[in-house]
């Protein structure tokens, strides 16, 4: 199963910018998470879904709901 971040992240009018700056990652490190192939063994992070829970003043747990609820790419 796949997360499809880059659709999250246009449907909540958020970008890779928005997000690192409001979390406090660094661009560079969000941008290659965010754009590298997902498996089975690597898909999105704690930190990932800590930072864009900050962008959007959000739980954790609440960034997660929505992502599996409507973002899975089976």
């Amino acid at each position: 199963m796949e997360i499809k971040i880059k659709e999250y992240l246009s449907d909540n009018q958020l970008s890779i910018y928005r997000v690192a700056k409001a979390s406090g990652y660094g661009y560079t490190t969000l941008h290659k998470s965010f754009n590298k192939h997902q498996s089975s063994s690597t898909s999105i992070n704690i930190r990932d879904l800590q930072a864009l829970a900050s962008a959007q003043h959000q739980k954790m747990w609440q960034v997660l709901k929505e992502l599996e609820e409507h973002y899975l790419d089976d």
